[in-house]
């Protein structure tokens, strides 16, 4: 987007929206006294004005100027209303499209006199449909600032799966499961601390991280090592690489650090706050003389714009025999494109990945969020014969500084 000629295009994008909020303002408007109007169109181009003023300033500074906090709020600000007009704008596009039916068809079938009646019918449709857009708009940014108060809103969702072939050592073995941290977003350590907390009082046996630690530097750890050094579990706390740990999304060097350098910093974070980093390989959990086998690929997508680092073959060798598989794999569209068709002895894949959009709701067992049009496993659990997934909808944010309906989750799982 730093492209001048990007930043031109969504300049003009943006003009061409608020062209078409302001002639619903008007519509809508027409009652007002005249220097009410001048008012509601002063503030309204205001606004404009300082929204397109805002993303210069977003694109073109850099953190050390505004801080992280600042720049987290401005860009969400300027998303939110630009996605605002757009839903608005849909409605005002339908009115449109109708009026220049209408118009055709008068052209065609009618003479001057009945063209003028129909024209004059038009003003009242045109109000109904300028206050439904600009209701919807107005409703989205509403939301969306209503979702900055959740972003450490974290929920305890407990949930027991039955497994015929669970070792009976492992009947009540409890997992706590999370992904997503995006330390790189995180404004609040006392709030992340009190997830910790929370963490740490389900008493579990082990502690599952599927993926995404930061966005895209280790450095962005330097904060948190000791906020999440914190989670211990009698049998481990165990970590995956999502697709933001290895630096996609930077152009490198960053601060005289290569994009080599900076996956091999990121895997010494794992070792220095104590989780064991599973990089396409398995481990054996034993208790009292039963064992299960947990395993861990790196990133793998069966989405092409994400990349396919992991190596199921080799981090499922040796474990053919093993009666009980948990796998750790960040991507859920892993399951349905590789772990179905060819592995399907492993019993429960814990994935990430999705954040639920951090946009959604879930009302009982219905739930709904954008990101299902594209992933159809986007959060919960899912089965398919006695293979189960679950998708932690993640526990820290990224881009959007907060979350509307689809909550950051800690995923309690008792194995039964």
């Amino acid at each position: 987007m730093r492209s001048p000629l990007g930043v031109v295009i969504f300049i003009l994008f943006s003009v061409v929206l608020d062209f078409y909020v302001y002639q619903a303002l008007k519509t809508v408007s027409q009652t007002l006294s005249p220097k009410a109007r001048t008012v509601l169109f002063t503030a309204y181009f205001a606004i404009s004005i300082l929204s397109i003023a805002g993303f210069l300033v977003f694109i073109y500074t850099d953190q050390a100027l505004l801080g992280k906090k600042v720049r987290s709020y401005l860009f969400s600000i300027i998303i939110g209303l630009f996605m605002a007009k757009m839903v608005a704008t849909v409605f005002f596009l339908l009115d449109d499209i109708r009026r220049l039916f209408q118009w055709v068809a008068a052209k065609i079938f009618f003479n001057k006199s009945e063209v003028a009646a129909i024209a004059g019918e038009t003003i009242s449709r045109s109000k109904f449909l300028s206050w439904v857009g600009l209701t919807a708009g107005s409703a989205l940014l509403s939301t969306l600032v209503y979702g900055f108060g959740n972003q450490y809103n974290y929920q305890v969702k407990k949930i027991k799966l039955q497994f015929a072939n669970l070792p009976n050592a492992f009947k009540g073995f409890r997992i706590v499961h999370i992904s997503d941290i995006h330390s790189g977003s995180l404004l609040n350590k006392e709030a992340v601390l009190q997830g910790i907390e929370m963490i740490l009082n389900q008493k579990p046996d082990m502690i599952l991280f599927t993926g995404d630690i930061v966005n895209d530097k280790a450095s962005e750890m330097d904060d948190y090592k000791e906020v999440f050094s914190k989670l211990k579990a009698p049998y481990g706390v165990y970590s995956t690489l999502g697709n933001h740990d290895y630096g996609d999304y930077v152009s490198w060097p960053v601060d005289g650090v290569s994009k080599e350098e900076n996956l091999e910093r990121l895997k010494k974070v794992h070792a220095d706050i104590g989780w064991k980093l599973m990089m396409n390989e398995h481990k054996m959990i034993e208790k009292d003389g039963e064992s299960f086998a947990l395993i861990g690929i790196e990133n793998w997508s069966a989405k092409a714009r994400f990349p396919k680092h992991g190596k199921m073959s080799e981090a499922y060798a040796g474990t053919e025999k093993v009666p009980f598989k948990i796998l750790m794999s960040h991507d859920p569209s892993h399951w349905d494109a590789e772990v179905i068709p060819k592995y399907n002895d492993v019993d429960l894949t814990l994935s990430g990945h999705t954040h639920g959009m951090q946009f959604g709701f879930k009302i009982k067992s219905l739930q709904w969020s954008p990101v299902q049009y594209v992933y159809d496993q986007w959060a919960g659990l899912y089965e398919s014969g006695k293979q189960k997934l679950y998708v932690n909808p993640g526990f820290g944010f990224i881009g959007y500084p907060g979350r509307v309906g689809i909550l950051p989750e800690i995923t309690v799982i008792e194995l039964g």
